[in-house]
């Protein structure tokens, strides 16, 4: 690769990941303190990635695969983005907020699998290529958790400038994308099927039974998760941690770390035990949540952030790939986007409505919550889940294949697969 088109495509991942980053971790935080929300409303603004996430499909199955050019649909996606996120951080109730924020995220969620079209076309090895450019993903959503901390906008109550700063950066990604490497569809134009879109071509997977158990639990596991991504920034102000933006950050390092410990953890411990660590590490996280405090415990709290990294590569890494070596040649992109769908769609959705709804029915009368009741809940279901896969996952037909990681497919030029830092 050339090394200009390196530095573009890393810039290009850096921004697309400090755009979302930026507003994100603290939405919880801004709507309970800024626009006096309930958490019920909380998780129905988080349910919008969800949202997104299953019309994701529609626009680059429709659009992106079959007419235009990757890099000037992200383009126009990050510039529509830009004046929505800019109208969100002027709005004052929720009723306003809700629909901004709806609509951008159905345009945004087609941007990470087109980020990914872009860098995947110009590459001749993809798995040596990607990773490093990948990174500066991470790296960006750190920046941008680092950069709300230090100027201490939690604290201070401007929460709504990270809407500024994001729609700022979605602009200026917006304009660079159209100077980004041609990346033509791989599609003819013609008639293109729900089931294409969806990855329902890869249905067939579910007559595994081990691959059953995992997608299911792949489904279930994603409800905890909502309570982390929903709640975890409001729960650490309540508490008055300093700058908690900035020391989230600190599960996305953890998550560089163990990205580049996986292939040395695949040799020495298989599918199944990297699958059951990573759901082991949610029962403890909520758990360190549950019992942490700002005081004797704090290292329960800095311990619940730093997990991050297990919960995250241990589980959904691994399952990607597991998935990957199961689809064969003909299904792997329909199959990343059939447990995309299922656990960022399906999962999360059913997470962001449970989440809120519980956060609200343990507030106290002082205003505040009571946290230990609310995260052992999420506690509780991820040590359900668990207990179910160590019983019901054998994995009898994957084989040793299974146990050593590959990557990810990339034969149309696409990788369909949509992850959270």
């Amino acid at each position: 690769m050339h090394p200009v088109t390196r530095v573009k495509l890393s810039f290009m991942m850096f921004l697309e990941f400090f755009i979302w980053g930026a507003w994100f971790v603290t939405l919880g935080t801004y709507l309970l303190s800024e626009l006096s929300t309930s958490a019920t409303q909380v998780g129905v603004a988080f349910l919008t990635q969800s949202i997104g996430a299953i019309a994701a499909p529609f626009i680059i199955g429709l659009i992106a695969d079959r007419f235009f050019p990757a890099q000037r649909i992200l383009g126009v996606l990050h510039l529509l983005g830009a004046a929505l996120l800019w109208y969100a951080s002027i709005t004052t109730d929720f009723d306003t907020f809700y629909p901004t924020i709806l609509v951008y995220m159905v345009l945004y969620m087609p941007t990470l699998a087109l980020v990914n079209s872009v860098s995947f076309r110009q590459m001749q090895d993809p798995s040596k290529e990607f990773p490093p450019i990948r990174v500066l993903g991470t790296l960006g959503w750190i920046v941008a958790g680092l950069t709300i901390g230090w100027l201490n906008w939690e604290q201070d109550g401007n929460l709504g400038l990270t809407f500024r700063m994001a729609a700022i950066a979605s602009a200026v990604l917006g304009l660079f994308s159209f100077d980004l490497p041609h990346t033509p569809p791989v599609k003819a134009a013609g008639k293109a099927t729900v089931g294409d879109m969806l990855g329902l071509e890869a249905i067939g997977l579910l007559k595994n039974r081990s691959y059953l158990t995992f997608f299911l639990a792949s489904v279930a596991i994603c409800i905890p998760l909502a309570f982390y991504y929903n709640f975890t920034n409001p729960f650490l102000n309540e508490l008055g941690m300093d700058s908690a933006a900035g020391k989230q950050a600190m599960g996305q390092m953890s998550e560089l770390l163990f990205m580049l410990l996986m292939p040395l953890f695949f040799v020495r411990l298989g599918v199944k035990k990297m699958l059951a660590i990573g759901m082991f590490a949610w029962v403890v996280r909520y758990v360190f949540f549950a019992f942490g405090d700002i005081d004797t415990n704090y290292w329960m709290l800095i311990g619940g952030i730093v997990l991050h990294g297990i919960c995250y590569d241990f589980f959904f890494v691994t399952g990607q790939i597991y998935t990957d070596n199961l689809a064969g040649p003909r299904f792997k992109s329909a199959a990343q986007g059939m447990i995309t769908l299922a656990t960022y769609g399906v999962g999360m959705l059913i997470g962001s409505l449970l989440s809120g709804v519980i956060v609200d029915a343990f507030q106290t009368s002082g205003g505040g919550h009571n946290w230990q009741s609310v995260w052992l809940i999420p506690a509780g279901i991820a040590a359900v889940v668990l207990i179910l896969f160590l019983l019901l996952f054998r994995d009898r037909n994957a084989g040793q294949e299974a146990t050593e990681p590959q990557p990810l497919n990339t034969a149309s030029g696409q990788i369909k697969v949509t992850s959270l830092p």
